[in-house]
């Protein structure tokens, strides 16, 4: 049983199941997986991922969205998996190693700023799927610029910038959660003009890769053609 968990239902309708209401969260519950839809940002994510967790099992979480590519990085409407997250707002700008104060730590392990998803599940998801992985960046504000993209994803060795996986894959450890994050590429980050975005495409790709892991629980239902149509995507 896979929980799916997406910052806005724009990135999730294609899933179709029956509507609930939990805390202060919506979602679905279909066969083979409840979804959640967490809202934007890095605490909203967190705070969705361990209120559940809290008060039910979790074998298995995938948290999946739309992301910007930074300089090198995946291509526009390319759908990948995350293997690493850099929080990049935490601490200094080289995070909170020279602070000396560790943002998560597990026994004698300690996490500054960045967190890893599971790489077994991560590894499964990617040869399942046929999915390339990266490495992502999560910050709550996201890059105006192609300059500040360029200056993060070097910094940092990031290929990819989101506004929640960070907090996601923290969460996953503290929680002991296996954790795995989707991501597909509506935009270059850094640039805000819609004309060179491609988030028809991102969403399309996401929805193949989403469908297809719930294949293999066997939980896959085709939407119906009249969602993607309000969405301006076309089925596949």
């Amino acid at each position: 049983m896979w929980l799916l968990l997406s910052p806005t239902r724009l990135e999730a309708p294609f899933l179709q199941g029956e509507p609930f209401a939990f805390l202060a969260w919506r979602g679905l519950k279909g066969p083979g997986f409840v979804y959640l839809e967490t809202g934007i940002g890095k605490v909203n994510a967190a705070m969705a991922l361990a209120a559940y967790a809290a008060r039910n099992p979790v074998e298995k979480a995938l948290l999946f969205g739309l992301a910007g590519a930074y300089p090198g990085g995946p291509s526009l409407g390319e759908a990948v998996l995350v293997e690493e997250e850099v929080e990049a707002d935490l601490g200094l700008k080289e995070g909170l190693a020279p602070l000396g104060f560790p943002a998560l730590a597990l026994g004698e392990r300690r996490y500054f700023n960045r967190f890893p998803l599971d790489p077994g599940l991560t590894g499964e998801l990617a040869r399942g799927l046929g999915l390339k992985v990266a490495v992502g960046l999560t910050r709550d504000l996201v890059s105006e610029t192609p300059e500040e993209a360029l200056a993060l994803a070097q910094r940092w060795g990031a290929s990819l910038e989101n506004m929640e996986g960070a907090a996601f894959a923290r969460a996953c450890l503290a929680l002991g959660v296996r954790g795995a994050e989707l991501r597909a590429i509506s935009n270059p980050a850094g640039v805000r003009e819609k004309a060179h975005w491609r988030t028809k495409e991102a969403l399309s790709a996401l929805a193949r890769a989403v469908r297809r892991l719930l294949a293999e629980e066997g939980g896959a239902r085709r939407p119906p053609a009249e969602g993607y149509k309000a969405m301006g995507i076309r089925p596949s």
